[in-house]
């Protein structure tokens, strides 16, 4: 490469590396916008299954999507009103659930004492188990969902124009390239594997909710229908959304019940997730992602760090496109190889020893 070459090279990645700040920079500050035309998607992708199956008992396409938009107006309003009374509940009880874990370091301190363990210690645990901090990204989740729900008639418009193109977009898209009859199987398969997933992720994740909500009114503990809502959005959050909804019903289990009841709760979150994360949940997509786990986890960092709490439930889908639009692009397609899964280490090995043996038969 010549000096030229080099010095060419280097403006164009800075001219891209200055566009992607710029669009970066514009994402944050259109958050709103975009966040609710992304919750319009992921109800419009929900609701295509619906959708596909009324117009195949042959009920009109604009009555087809009034009645699977209405269904889904209805869902959201009775599960709103539902969850919005254990939301206004908790955060009456929260002061005396604050009372009863002070008291209970507080009898702590007084075991440490008579052990001969003095020091601040106690403050470093009111401190940590202090259940509004602990609340308080679970908090922040349903408040940016609220938010981001807060113009339901804009959402739901949208959604049905969305619904209604479903149909056309593809007769639009053969006519703006010349040829009605003309297949687009790799975006047709990457629609399935986006439809796929998240139709799947919604079953799972209902079910996950459901079941934690049963076990959790069975224990006795408290507002079972609200953590079940919480389990149910963060199970969409992928590595740590379980985590992060297991930690307030426990706590709050460990509070109102005692140690054992919390041991029955983080057992039963245990078995949950682990039968329908790690089993049904991986035979049901297999490795249809094609992503690899660190960049599942880094998109969760980066798409939450720029949309909030729709940008950590939706990161998946949304680094899905970003790979599907690299992997169609010469010059932007080693950006999906880096997003893909890892390379196993025998295809590494492999191409060395088949360019030896072409060496040797040319010799």
């Amino acid at each position: 490469m010549t000096e030229q070459d080099f010095s060419q090279h280097g403006i164009r990645l800075l001219i891209i590396a200055a566009a992607l700040v710029i669009i970066i920079r514009g994402i944050n500050q259109a958050q709103s916008t975009l966040v609710g035309l992304l919750v319009s998607v992921f109800l419009a992708i929900l609701g295509k299954p619906p959708l596909l199956w009324l117009q195949h008992k042959r009920v009109p396409t604009v009555v087809a999507v009034l009645l699977v938009v209405a269904c889904m107006i209805i869902i959201l309003l009775i599960v709103g009103a539902i969850v919005g009374a254990s939301i206004n509940s908790f955060y009456t009880e929260l002061p005396a659930y604050q009372t009863r874990i002070e008291e209970q370091v507080s009898s702590f301190k007084s075991f440490l004492a008579t052990k001969g363990i003095r020091g601040s210690m106690g403050n470093v645990l009111l401190r940590f188990t202090n259940p509004g901090m602990v609340m308080n990204l679970t908090a922040n989740l349903l408040t940016g969902f609220g938010s981001a729900l807060s113009n339901m008639v804009l959402i739901f418009l949208t959604v049905t124009f969305i619904l209604l193109e479903t149909v056309s977009f593809p007769v639009k898209l053969r006519t703006i390239l010349g040829n009605p009859y003309q297949m687009f199987p790799q975006f047709t398969r990457f629609v399935d594997d986006i439809e796929r997933y998240m139709v799947i992720k919604t079953l799972i994740s209902l079910a996950t909710g459901i079941l934690i909500g049963i076990w959790l009114s069975i224990l006795g503990v408290d507002f079972p229908i609200l953590w079940g809502f919480v389990t149910f959005l963060l199970n969409y959050v992928p590595n740590v959304g379980s985590l992060i909804a297991a930690a307030p019903p426990i706590l709050l289990a460990f509070i109102q019940l005692g140690i054992w009841q919390a041991i029955m709760s983080t057992a039963g979150f245990i078995v949950v997730n682990f039968i329908l994360g790690n089993v049904i949940e991986t035979r049901l997509m297999g490795r249809r992602l094609g992503l690899s786990t660190l960049v599942v986890f880094l998109s969760l960092i980066v798409w939450g760090s720029l949309l909030g709490p729709v940008g950590m439930v939706l990161c998946i889908p949304l680094t899905m496109t970003l790979k599907f639009a690299c992997e169609n692009n010469k010059e932007t397609y080693w950006i999906s190889v880096l997003l893909g899964p890892e390379a196993p280490y025998e295809s590494i090995e492999q191409e060395p020893k088949e360019q030896s043996d072409t060496d040797k038969v040319s010799e």
